[in-house]
């Protein structure tokens, strides 16, 4: 895909990236359940970054640039970490890796002959957990989440017998050893064969297998689970028993806490590549699964001065592995609906070993990737398993056969609806929204989620089975459940049944913006529907608006003569202005019409009123403050709140926040790492503080 070069465009992307990346996300780290690939997730993040890159002033608040894992949505109860739980910067050539030494270098001003010494161990393809010991014993233990706040899987955690209860020898205080649950290939294996012959749950890969057996809510489940326990570094620690990395891994090991065998030190980029592909050449015969190579600088010291960005420390790297091929027959093509309409199509393949796994089904992406291949039932087939999830056919090897082209479908093979691409889009996509089985549940978890209605104890796995059973079929739906129909049901007790009734009853008034938001627009994400709530500040306003640009838009005609691509042009400049909202440009604009345009979703909104739920009016209350009618920038990393809480602060005290500097910023709130904002506003001589200085501010006006 080629660079956008109008901003606008580059905008809408990283809008779509942001949205995509989390659901992503969401899926791997709380579901258990990737929809694609690691080396796709990896492409969709290096072309986020390349954006990034390119339009610095269009870094989004949510940046994936800016987000670990995933915020826990499940039963478990929730963990704050004491240290955030970061995750890695990939490299993917051995350039990569040099260029890391090199920013290593410069960063530390080192001299080109000062030697720099690093570990490298395997990367182990598991579930990140934070184990906390105080005086010795385990007393918490908790998975990443977001980095921020994870899941407590304690009593889980107790029942896997390569993490002790109580470590030997002569441990700080208080100390975090932080590492990877994992399950071996082996026993994975025989883990699937009793699933299946138990009528259960058939795990996907041994990571999906030792996440899905973490996060039980019954410890004798993960206890019946043959779990197993790498740690690859710490968080909290009252006291570091070494000044290296090497030697405080070496502590853990002495303490009782398996270590990789295979850490090992090195003094330059030689060494680090000849361990990588050392390592590379025995993955598949290594009893568990790894996608890479990680590498720390050594000295604590230097780990210290290098700091972190967003996301990621500036002293470690993951050098993943490449991805493993083979060669076999498609043998069919079947269409499947993901759960926001997308029609993806799969290969059904004839069996083939690759890298110690059975292949029988690849991902052929879209229609424009089979046009591009070529592919027919009968090819042979060149096919990669990337990151060992769903593996992804690469190239048609009997593109001359005699054999018809296959055509791609133009209705949904779920609900019947029309399927269609929307222009600038690869991906074709059924039109059903809520009356298509195949995005229903998606659609009710995302009105449910914690930045939409956020009703507590609604969650995935409830909405599912509510939704087989027939309970819920639409949003409206949630707001008609009883007491009775739960108590009704299997495992639900008078309290929890009390409790989901009040927290579905205490949201019949969301905020406008939430409302929005939970709609589930296309390209409406959470910054687009407060920008829509604050524009109409009431549901009434919003859809007359919505109506009046309806109408705007079906009475524009062609004028004699005019060329189709200018008609829409000049159709969606008319749109844009009618809607009248900072930020909404052709895409989001239409997308908007094309969703209240079509009827099902009207009947979707009329049954919600009927169901009582009627957002609330918009009110800011603002109070009179030193930086009223001023606009401010936050950059760099906040420490004592979140930017979503900064920036409610300073609308409460009548400013303007933006996501850029320019000459019409009045002040700069600059936090650790903050880089080319604070640069450009130093030149434009805008007033910078602190957060110190901001909270005082806040304090001093409240």
């Amino acid at each position: 895909m080629s660079d956008p070069q109008d901003p606008a465009e580059a905008a809408a992307e990283l809008e779509r990236l942001a949205a995509e990346i989390a659901r992503h996300d969401r899926l791997y780290h709380s579901d258990d359940a990737p929809e694609i690939s690691d080396a796709d997730y990896d492409a969709l993040v290096r072309r986020n970054a390349a954006l990034e890159a390119q339009f610095p002033h269009l870094v989004r608040e949510d940046s994936p640039s800016r987000q670990v894992g995933a915020a826990p949505e499940g039963p478990l109860a929730k963990v704050a970490h004491a240290l955030p739980m970061l995750s890695l910067d990939n490299a993917f050539a051995d350039e990569e890796v040099g260029d890391f030494l090199g920013r290593v270098r410069r960063f530390l001003r080192l001299g080109e002959d000062e030697e720099v010494a690093l570990t490298a161990e395997p990367k182990i393809d598991g579930l990140s957990c934070s184990l906390r010991y105080e005086k010795g014993v385990l007393v918490l233990a908790a998975t990443r989440g977001d980095g921020s706040v994870g899941e407590d899987v304690t009593p889980n955690v107790r029942t896997i017998a390569d993490i002790p209860r109580h470590l030997g020898g002569e441990a700080p205080g208080i100390f975090e050893i932080r590492g990877e649950v994992y399950m071996s290939k082996a026993d994975f294996a025989a883990l699937n064969e009793r699933q299946a012959e138990a009528g259960g749950k058939i795990f996907a890969n041994p990571r999906n297998a030792a996440a899905g057996s973490l996060r039980q809510k019954d410890p004798a489940i993960t206890a019946a689970r043959p779990l197993r326990f790498y740690a690859h570094g710490w968080g909290e620690a009252s006291a570091l028993p070494a000044d290296t990395q090497l030697g405080v891994m070496r502590a853990i090991r002495g303490w009782g806490v398996p270590v990789s065998e295979d850490l090992e030190r090195f003094t330059d980029l030689d060494g680090l590549l000849a361990f990588y592909r050392g390592i590379e050449a025995k993955r598949a015969d290594l009893p568990f699964d790894i996608d890479g190579i990680v590498y720390k600088v050594d000295r604590l010291d230097w780990q210290s001065r290098l700091g972190q960005v967003a996301r990621a420390p500036r002293w470690a790297l993951a050098h993943k592995f490449p991805a493993e091929r083979a060669e076999t027959v498609l043998e069919a093509i079947d269409i499947q609906v993901g759960r926001t309409g997308k029609l993806t199509p799969v290969a059904r393949l004839t069996p083939v070993g690759v890298g110690g796994v059975t292949v029988t089904n690849a991902t052929l992406h879209n229609a424009d990737e089979i046009a591009r291949l070529g592919v027919r039932i009968g090819d042979r087939v060149l096919i990669q398993r990337a990151g060992d999830v769903i593996p992804q056919v690469l190239e048609n090897l009997t593109p001359d056969a005699a054999r018809p082209a296959y055509v791609f479908p133009d209705h949904c093979p779920e609900c019947g609806s029309e399927a269609v691409r929307e222009e600038g889009e690869v991906d074709i996509r059924c039109t059903g929204g809520l009356i298509c089985p195949a995005q229903r549940v998606e659609r009710l978890r995302h009105f449910v989620s914690r930045h939409a209605l956020d009703i507590e104890g609604l969650g995935i796995v409830h909405i599912e089975n509510f939704f087989r059973d027939g309970l819920l079929q639409s949003p409206a739906d949630i707001f008609r459940l009883t007491r009775d129909q739960l108590l009704a049901r299997e495992r639900w007790a008078e309290v929890s049944a009390a409790n989901l009734i009040a927290a579905i009853d205490a949201k019949r008034r969301p905020s406008l913006d939430r409302f929005l938001f939970a709609l589930g627009i296309r390209h409406v994400g959470e910054v687009t529907a407060r920008d829509l709530a604050r524009r109409t500040r009431s549901w009434d306003n919003f859809r007359a608006m919505i109506e009046a640009s309806l109408e705007v838009r079906r009475k524009m005609q062609p004028q004699e003569g005019e060329e189709e691509r200018k008609f829409l042009q000049r159709r969606d400049k008319a749109v844009v202005a009618a809607i009248e909202t900072p930020n909404i440009g052709p895409e989001v604009a239409n997308a908007l019409l094309d969703f209240f345009e079509e009827p099902h979703n009207r009947e979707v909104l009329d049954d919600l009123r009927a169901a009582g739920v009627a957002p609330q009016d918009v009110v800011w209350e603002t109070k009179a403050s030193p930086v009223t009618g001023k606009t401010i920038v936050f950059t760099g990393s906040l420490e004592t709140l979140s930017r979503d809480e900064a920036k409610a602060q300073a609308e409460k005290l009548g400013a303007k926040v933006a996501g850029s500097v320019s000459a019409r910023t009045d002040l700069i709130v600059a936090g650790p790492g903050a880089g080319s904002k604070l640069k450009k506003a130093q030149e434009l001589g805008v007033e910078v503080i602190d957060e110190a200085a901001w909270n005082a501010l806040v304090a001093e006006a409240g």
